[in-house]
């Protein structure tokens, strides 16, 4: 079984696979972590642009980078 990778409360931008109408376009945040689905590790995300949270693949996320001075 693959371990979950990313930490709760991490910011990340969604990529959904083959699925059309899901928002990408800005930051949402890991707000829990879901059991795996065929063995890809799953997770809970919200947008504070959404009133939905969302449910993503560990393939689907990918951390933002922060830039720091």
């Amino acid at each position: 079984m693959s371990e979950h990778r990313f930490k709760l409360g991490l910011m990340v931008f969604f990529h959904p696979r083959l699925r059309e109408g899901d928002p990408t376009g800005q930051p949402f945040q890991i707000t829990e972590r879901l059991p795996p689905m065929d063995d890809e590790p799953q997770y809970q995300i919200r947008s504070p642009l959404y009133r939905h949270e969302f449910a993503a693949g560990e393939k689907e996320l990918r951390p933002v980078q922060v830039c720091r001075f």
